[in-house]
Protein backbone atom coordinates (compact mmCIF):
# COMPACT_ATOMS: atom_id res chain seq x y z
CA UNK A 1 0.00 0.00 0.00
CA UNK A 2 1.42 3.38 -1.00
CA UNK A 3 1.55 6.29 1.43
CA UNK A 4 1.92 10.04 1.10
CA UNK A 5 3.66 12.84 2.98
CA UNK A 6 0.27 13.61 4.54
CA UNK A 7 0.16 10.06 5.96
CA UNK A 8 3.60 10.59 7.50
CA UNK A 9 2.44 13.88 9.01
CA UNK A 10 -0.72 12.26 10.38
CA UNK A 11 1.25 9.41 11.96
CA UNK A 12 3.60 11.91 13.57
CA UNK A 13 0.67 13.86 15.03
CA UNK A 14 -0.85 10.65 16.44
CA UNK A 15 2.36 9.31 18.00
CA UNK A 16 4.56 12.35 18.53
CA UNK A 17 7.45 10.46 16.90
CA UNK A 18 9.93 12.06 14.47
CA UNK A 19 9.20 12.24 10.71
CA UNK A 20 11.93 9.80 9.66
CA UNK A 21 10.78 7.15 12.16
CA UNK A 22 7.19 7.59 10.98
CA UNK A 23 8.26 7.20 7.35
CA UNK A 24 10.19 4.03 8.25
CA UNK A 25 7.19 2.64 10.14
CA UNK A 26 4.89 3.20 7.16
CA UNK A 27 7.46 1.64 4.84
CA UNK A 28 7.80 -1.42 7.06
CA UNK A 29 4.01 -1.85 7.26
CA UNK A 30 3.16 -1.10 3.60
CA UNK A 31 1.44 2.16 4.56
CA UNK A 32 -1.04 0.56 6.99
CA UNK A 33 -1.65 3.26 9.65
CA UNK A 34 -2.77 0.91 12.45
CA UNK A 35 0.15 -1.43 11.89
CA UNK A 36 2.52 1.55 11.73
CA UNK A 37 1.27 2.78 15.12
CA UNK A 38 1.74 -0.73 16.53
CA UNK A 39 5.23 -0.86 15.01
CA UNK A 40 6.19 2.42 16.70
CA UNK A 41 4.75 1.22 19.99
CA UNK A 42 6.91 -1.85 19.76
CA UNK A 43 9.91 0.34 19.06
CA UNK A 44 8.87 2.58 21.92
CA UNK A 45 8.91 -0.30 24.36
CA UNK A 46 12.44 -1.18 23.31
CA UNK A 47 13.50 2.45 23.66
CA UNK A 48 11.83 2.70 27.06
CA UNK A 49 13.72 -0.32 28.34
CA UNK A 50 17.01 1.27 27.32
CA UNK A 51 16.10 4.50 29.09
CA UNK A 52 14.72 2.81 32.21
CA UNK A 53 18.11 2.76 33.93
CA UNK A 54 18.65 6.50 33.55
CA UNK A 55 18.07 8.60 36.65
CA UNK A 56 14.75 10.47 36.67
CA UNK A 57 14.89 13.06 39.47
CA UNK A 58 13.01 15.94 37.85
CA UNK A 59 9.33 16.08 36.82
CA UNK A 60 6.46 17.30 38.99
CA UNK A 61 4.58 16.80 42.23
CA UNK A 62 0.89 17.28 41.43
CA UNK A 63 -2.06 17.65 43.80
CA UNK A 64 -5.77 17.80 42.99
CA UNK A 65 -9.27 17.04 44.24
CA UNK A 66 -11.30 14.93 41.79
CA UNK A 67 -14.93 14.12 42.62
CA UNK A 68 -14.22 15.09 46.22
CA UNK A 69 -11.26 12.72 46.54
CA UNK A 70 -7.87 14.22 47.30
CA UNK A 71 -4.81 12.93 45.47
CA UNK A 72 -1.15 13.86 45.28
CA UNK A 73 1.30 12.14 42.93
CA UNK A 74 4.94 12.47 41.97
CA UNK A 75 5.94 11.65 38.41
CA UNK A 76 9.62 11.93 37.54
CA UNK A 77 11.54 12.62 34.35
CA UNK A 78 15.21 13.21 33.56
CA UNK A 79 15.12 16.98 32.97
CA UNK A 80 13.13 19.91 34.29
CA UNK A 81 12.18 20.86 30.71
CA UNK A 82 9.79 17.92 30.59
CA UNK A 83 7.71 19.38 33.42
CA UNK A 84 6.72 22.18 31.04
CA UNK A 85 5.73 19.75 28.27
CA UNK A 86 1.96 19.77 27.70
CA UNK A 87 1.80 16.04 26.92
CA UNK A 88 3.68 15.25 30.13
CA UNK A 89 1.34 17.49 32.15
CA UNK A 90 -1.71 15.72 30.71
CA UNK A 91 -0.14 12.34 31.53
CA UNK A 92 0.43 13.38 35.15
CA UNK A 93 -3.17 14.53 35.46
CA UNK A 94 -4.26 11.18 34.03
CA UNK A 95 -2.16 9.33 36.61
CA UNK A 96 -3.85 11.32 39.38
CA UNK A 97 -7.26 10.47 37.93
CA UNK A 98 -6.28 6.80 37.74
CA UNK A 99 -5.43 6.89 41.46
CA UNK A 100 -8.84 8.38 42.23
CA UNK A 101 -10.88 6.04 40.02
CA UNK A 102 -9.00 2.78 40.61
CA UNK A 103 -8.07 3.18 44.30
CA UNK A 104 -4.83 1.16 43.93
CA UNK A 105 -3.15 -0.22 47.06
CA UNK A 106 0.38 0.51 45.87
CA UNK A 107 2.47 1.59 42.88
CA UNK A 108 2.40 -1.86 41.27
CA UNK A 109 -1.39 -1.91 41.43
CA UNK A 110 -1.55 1.63 40.03
CA UNK A 111 0.71 0.75 37.09
CA UNK A 112 -1.44 -2.30 36.30
CA UNK A 113 -4.70 -0.34 36.53
CA UNK A 114 -6.59 1.27 33.64
CA UNK A 115 -5.45 4.68 32.43
CA UNK A 116 -8.46 7.06 32.14
CA UNK A 117 -10.27 7.20 28.79
CA UNK A 118 -7.96 4.58 27.29
CA UNK A 119 -7.72 0.85 26.69
CA UNK A 120 -4.14 0.93 28.03
CA UNK A 121 -2.84 0.50 31.56
CA UNK A 122 -0.97 3.28 33.36
CA UNK A 123 2.27 1.35 32.70
CA UNK A 124 1.52 1.15 28.97
CA UNK A 125 0.66 4.84 28.84
CA UNK A 126 3.92 5.60 30.62
CA UNK A 127 5.79 3.66 27.94
CA UNK A 128 4.00 5.74 25.31
CA UNK A 129 5.18 8.92 27.02
CA UNK A 130 8.76 7.66 27.06
CA UNK A 131 8.46 7.05 23.31
CA UNK A 132 7.00 10.49 22.64
CA UNK A 133 9.18 12.58 24.97
CA UNK A 134 12.41 10.62 24.68
CA UNK A 135 13.27 10.54 28.39
CA UNK A 136 12.91 8.02 31.17
CA UNK A 137 9.63 8.70 32.99
CA UNK A 138 8.63 7.09 36.25
CA UNK A 139 5.49 7.25 38.40
CA UNK A 140 7.14 7.28 41.81
CA UNK A 141 4.50 7.62 44.56
CA UNK A 142 0.97 8.72 45.39
CA UNK A 143 -1.45 9.32 48.26
CA UNK A 144 -5.25 9.25 48.15
CA UNK A 145 -7.81 10.66 50.62
CA UNK A 146 -11.41 9.60 50.14
CA UNK A 147 -12.95 11.04 53.33
CA UNK A 148 -13.27 14.51 54.82
CA UNK A 149 -12.48 17.84 53.18
CA UNK A 150 -9.46 17.76 50.88
CA UNK A 151 -7.57 20.87 49.84
CA UNK A 152 -4.68 20.76 47.32
CA UNK A 153 -1.75 23.08 46.85
CA UNK A 154 0.95 23.07 44.16
CA UNK A 155 4.05 25.16 44.73
CA UNK A 156 6.39 26.56 42.06
CA UNK A 157 4.75 24.83 39.11
CA UNK A 158 5.08 21.35 40.56
CA UNK A 159 8.22 21.48 42.70
CA UNK A 160 6.04 20.61 45.72
CA UNK A 161 2.55 19.10 45.90
CA UNK A 162 0.49 19.08 49.11
CA UNK A 163 -2.86 17.62 50.12
CA UNK A 164 -4.34 18.48 53.51
CA UNK A 165 -7.28 16.45 54.81
CA UNK A 166 -9.68 18.12 57.27
CA UNK A 167 -12.68 17.13 59.36
CA UNK A 168 -15.19 19.92 60.00
CA UNK A 169 -18.55 20.15 61.75
CA UNK A 170 -21.17 22.86 62.25
CA UNK A 171 -19.53 25.21 59.72
CA UNK A 172 -21.37 26.53 56.67
CA UNK A 173 -18.74 28.98 55.36
CA UNK A 174 -16.81 26.62 53.11
CA UNK A 175 -14.94 29.47 51.44
CA UNK A 176 -13.34 30.27 54.79
CA UNK A 177 -12.48 26.60 55.32
CA UNK A 178 -10.90 26.42 51.86
CA UNK A 179 -8.86 29.56 52.55
CA UNK A 180 -7.68 28.10 55.86
CA UNK A 181 -6.78 24.84 54.14
CA UNK A 182 -4.71 26.64 51.52
CA UNK A 183 -2.88 28.59 54.21
CA UNK A 184 -2.12 25.34 56.04
CA UNK A 185 -1.00 23.63 52.83
CA UNK A 186 1.33 26.55 52.08
CA UNK A 187 2.71 26.20 55.63
CA UNK A 188 3.37 22.51 54.98
CA UNK A 189 5.10 23.28 51.69
CA UNK A 190 7.32 25.96 53.24
CA UNK A 191 8.11 24.51 56.67
CA UNK A 192 8.39 20.77 55.87
CA UNK A 193 6.68 19.28 58.95
CA UNK A 194 7.20 15.54 59.29
CA UNK A 195 4.33 14.89 61.71
CA UNK A 196 0.95 16.34 62.65
CA UNK A 197 1.69 16.74 66.38
CA UNK A 198 3.99 15.42 69.12
CA UNK A 199 1.71 12.42 69.68
CA UNK A 200 2.40 11.34 66.08
CA UNK A 201 6.17 11.09 66.62
CA UNK A 202 7.49 7.59 67.22
CA UNK A 203 8.48 7.06 70.87
CA UNK A 204 11.91 5.71 69.91
CA UNK A 205 12.66 8.86 67.92
CA UNK A 206 11.68 11.02 70.91
CA UNK A 207 13.87 9.01 73.30
CA UNK A 208 16.81 9.20 70.90
CA UNK A 209 16.48 12.99 70.65
CA UNK A 210 16.16 13.32 74.44
CA UNK A 211 19.36 11.32 74.91
CA UNK A 212 21.22 13.47 72.39
CA UNK A 213 20.05 16.71 74.04
CA UNK A 214 20.73 15.44 77.56
CA UNK A 215 24.31 14.44 76.74
CA UNK A 216 24.81 17.77 75.01
CA UNK A 217 23.47 19.70 78.02
CA UNK A 218 25.60 17.74 80.49
CA UNK A 219 28.69 18.46 78.38
CA UNK A 220 27.84 22.17 78.34
CA UNK A 221 27.48 22.22 82.17
CA UNK A 222 30.86 20.60 82.83
CA UNK A 223 32.62 23.93 82.66
CA UNK A 224 30.51 25.19 85.59
CA UNK A 225 32.02 22.57 87.94
CA UNK A 226 28.63 21.77 89.46
CA UNK A 227 27.97 18.67 91.60
CA UNK A 228 26.92 15.75 89.41
CA UNK A 229 23.34 15.65 90.73
CA UNK A 230 22.88 19.41 90.30
CA UNK A 231 24.42 19.31 86.82
CA UNK A 232 22.08 16.53 85.73
CA UNK A 233 19.03 18.35 87.16
CA UNK A 234 19.91 21.52 85.23
CA UNK A 235 20.59 19.48 82.10
CA UNK A 236 17.18 17.76 82.34
CA UNK A 237 15.46 21.16 82.61
CA UNK A 238 17.41 22.33 79.56
CA UNK A 239 16.26 19.24 77.65
CA UNK A 240 12.59 20.07 78.28
CA UNK A 241 12.97 23.39 76.50
CA UNK A 242 14.99 21.88 73.70
CA UNK A 243 12.43 19.13 73.13
CA UNK A 244 9.75 21.81 72.73
CA UNK A 245 11.93 23.33 70.01
CA UNK A 246 12.36 19.85 68.48
CA UNK A 247 8.58 19.43 68.23
CA UNK A 248 8.20 22.97 66.86
CA UNK A 249 10.52 22.05 64.00
CA UNK A 250 8.93 18.76 62.95
CA UNK A 251 5.25 18.90 64.04
CA UNK A 252 2.74 20.96 62.06
CA UNK A 253 0.46 21.93 64.97
CA UNK A 254 3.47 22.99 67.06
CA UNK A 255 4.98 25.19 64.38
CA UNK A 256 4.63 28.96 64.42
CA UNK A 257 1.92 29.90 61.91
CA UNK A 258 3.75 31.62 59.05
CA UNK A 259 0.93 34.10 58.41
CA UNK A 260 0.29 34.77 62.11
CA UNK A 261 1.89 36.86 64.83
CA UNK A 262 3.50 34.64 67.50
CA UNK A 263 0.79 31.99 67.28
CA UNK A 264 1.06 28.26 66.60
CA UNK A 265 -0.73 26.49 63.78
CA UNK A 266 -2.79 24.58 66.35
CA UNK A 267 -3.89 27.79 68.06
CA UNK A 268 -4.73 29.42 64.74
CA UNK A 269 -7.01 26.50 63.82
CA UNK A 270 -8.73 26.76 67.22
CA UNK A 271 -9.35 30.47 66.74
CA UNK A 272 -10.66 29.99 63.18
CA UNK A 273 -13.03 27.22 64.31
CA UNK A 274 -14.36 29.42 67.11
CA UNK A 275 -14.83 32.34 64.71
CA UNK A 276 -16.74 30.11 62.26
CA UNK A 277 -18.86 28.59 65.02
CA UNK A 278 -17.83 24.95 64.64
CA UNK A 279 -14.99 22.46 64.83
CA UNK A 280 -11.99 21.98 62.55
CA UNK A 281 -9.51 19.12 62.81
CA UNK A 282 -6.58 18.13 60.62
CA UNK A 283 -6.79 14.40 59.96
CA UNK A 284 -3.63 14.11 57.91
CA UNK A 285 -1.49 15.71 55.22
CA UNK A 286 0.94 14.62 52.52
CA UNK A 287 3.81 16.66 51.12
CA UNK A 288 5.71 15.46 48.03
CA UNK A 289 8.74 17.32 46.74
CA UNK A 290 9.92 16.27 43.30
CA UNK A 291 13.14 14.29 43.31
CA UNK A 292 13.26 14.21 47.11
CA UNK A 293 15.66 11.47 48.22
CA UNK A 294 16.71 10.58 44.66
CA UNK A 295 20.44 10.75 44.10
CA UNK A 296 21.01 12.82 40.99
CA UNK A 297 23.79 11.88 38.61
CA UNK A 298 26.73 14.28 38.75
CA UNK A 299 28.45 14.30 35.38
CA UNK A 300 32.23 14.80 35.31
CA UNK A 301 32.49 17.13 32.31
CA UNK A 302 36.30 17.04 32.17
CA UNK A 303 36.32 13.22 32.21
CA UNK A 304 33.65 13.17 29.51
CA UNK A 305 35.69 15.43 27.25
CA UNK A 306 38.84 13.38 27.90
CA UNK A 307 37.06 10.16 26.99
CA UNK A 308 35.90 11.67 23.69
CA UNK A 309 39.41 12.56 22.52
CA UNK A 310 41.03 9.22 23.35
Amino acid sequence: MAFTAQNVKELREITGVGMMDCKKALTETDGNMEKAIAYLREQGLATAQKKAGRIAAEGVAYAAVIDGIGVVVEVNAETDFVAKNEKFAVFVEGVAEAVVKNNPVDIDALMASKYPNSDKTVAEEQQEMILVIGENISVRRFMRYSEGINIPYIHAGGKIGVIINLDISDISDMDAVTELGKDLAMQIAAMRPLYLDSNSVDASEIEKEKEIQLNKAIEENKAKNLPDEKARQIAENMVKGRMNKFFEDICLLNQAFVKGDKITVGKHIEEMAKKLGGKIKINSFTRFEKGEGIEKKQDDFAAEVASMVK
